[in-house]
């Protein structure tokens, strides 16, 4: 599931010196949605690219019984500040009115004006914006959220329960967003009954509560793998290959590395050049990762050939316990040296191999501890990802596949 962050900057916040702070913190800290009001789209497209949700209200229309009850609104007021001309990508409507209670909910919701609104047709997104004040906005909720593309529930001292039960009954049919005023807030959201809220909603102005939000959302799309060891049976120096180094955008740290190999239902775990050595300082963005035919796997599961990696690719790095995340491709170096061919058997007794640069500065987890690659002897147990399953253009196929 991919999970987003929204951050709340509309008047609520402040003058625009606050919901501009944090708006910039939410682009800078790589949240996915701001959410505002509509005369603030055109300010916020100035400062950055971001997707940009809008409150649309109906102020200047109010009903009455009486035209007596309406007051006069001076014209010069209502030319203070001009109205933005620029398009939101989603308009959210229950601001000012049935979604946060400033207008009661009608006792048949089918005479909701909220929800009428959102039936309207149009091209943008739409959202709702519900405020859990009592087991009826629930029910309101569950309405809106037939109608909207993303449906945002704000709890009001609530515990987890509303959300339990939203994220029950709610299908695919919207994106359910949790507010929330912390990335603690954010991490139990991602995670309530296992399947969790599709985004949050962020009300805070600390910049660095925006960024951790937004690193829980980063940790919940992740997977977890669980990797093995396997028996080395053979290592053999060959002649010199096309061998390739992935250099990140990232700093690795010593427990990660990249999973790499000559066949894609068996990787194994090369670490990055962390480790400093008598003959070259440490290159802690660095993995060299094999000859140039080889596998390497990427963020979404699949396998890209390590030929085919360019400058601004994502690739996967993990960490000797199978914990994930992702880094963007620096700069790739293809360089003729000479190599290893490392055979392997697994568990349950399929042979892989891969090659690997003959060089002391690489190293791999072994059961012992981390070894380079010329120490490695049969029978040492090299650390590495299975998968019983083919690949074809890098996506699990399921189909019988020889490779030796």
């Amino acid at each position: 599931m991919t999970r987003a962050v929204w951050v709340k900057a509309d008047d609520a916040v402040g003058d625009w010196d606050a919901r501009r702070a944090r708006i910039t913190a939410a682009l800078e800290a790589g949240a996915d949605w701001v959410l505002v009001d509509e005369d603030d789209v055109e300010r916020v497209r100035e400062l950055g690219e971001i997707n940009v949700a809008a409150f649309r209200t109906d102020g200047d229309v109010t009903l009455v019984d009486d035209v007596d009850d309406v007051d006069v609104v001076d014209e010069a007021e209502t030319e203070s500040e001009p109205e933005s001309t620029a398009e939101p990508d989603a308009v959210v409507v229950g601001k000012d009115g049935e979604g946060d209670g400033t207008i009661d909910l009608p006792g048949d919701l089918s005479g909701s004006a909220d929800l009428s609104t959102l039936r309207r047709e149009g091209e943008l997104d739409r959202g709702a914006y519900v405020r859990i004040l009592g087991k009826e906005y629930e029910a309101f909720a569950e309405s809106a959220a037939q109608e909207a593309d993303h449906t945002i529930v704000v709890g009001e001292d609530w515990t987890i329960i509303p959300l339990e039960n939203l994220i029950a009954r709610i299908g695919d049919e919207t994106e359910l967003v949790a507010g929330v005023t912390s990335a603690d807030e954010a991490r139990t959201a991602f995670e309530t009954l296992e399947l969790g809220a599709d985004a949050v909603l962020l009300d805070s102005d600390d910049p660095d509560e925006i960024r951790r939000t937004v690193e829980v959302r980063d940790e919940a799309e992740r997977e977890s793998l669980e990797l093995e060891y396997a028996d080395v049976l053979d290592i053999e120096q060959i002649g010199s290959a096309d061998r390739v180094c992935v250099d990140t955008g990232s700093l690795l740290e010593h427990d990660e590395g990249m999973l790499v190999g000559s066949m894609a239902r068996g990787l194994v775990f090369v670490h990055a050049e962390t480790a400093e050595s008598p003959y070259v300082a440490s290159r802690p963005f660095r993995v060299n990762a094999g000859a140039v035919h080889a596998y390497v796997r990427t963020p979404d599961g699949g396998t890209k050939y390590l030929s085919e990696l360019q400058s601004g690719d994502e690739v996967q790095v993990v960490d000797t316990d199978g914990n994930t995340r992702e880094a963007i491709v620096g700069r790739v170096k293809i360089e003729q040296r000479p190599m290893f061919r490392i055979a392997l058997e697994t568990a349950d007794g399929d042979r892989v191999e891969t090659l690997l640069q003959n060089a002391e500065t690489i190293k791999v987890p072994t059961s012992e501890g981390r070894k380079a690659v010329t120490e490695l002897e049969a029978g040492d147990e090299l650390l590495l990802y299975y998968e019983d399953t083919a690949r074809h253009f890098g996506e699990a196929v399921e189909e019988s596949i020889i490779e030796k």
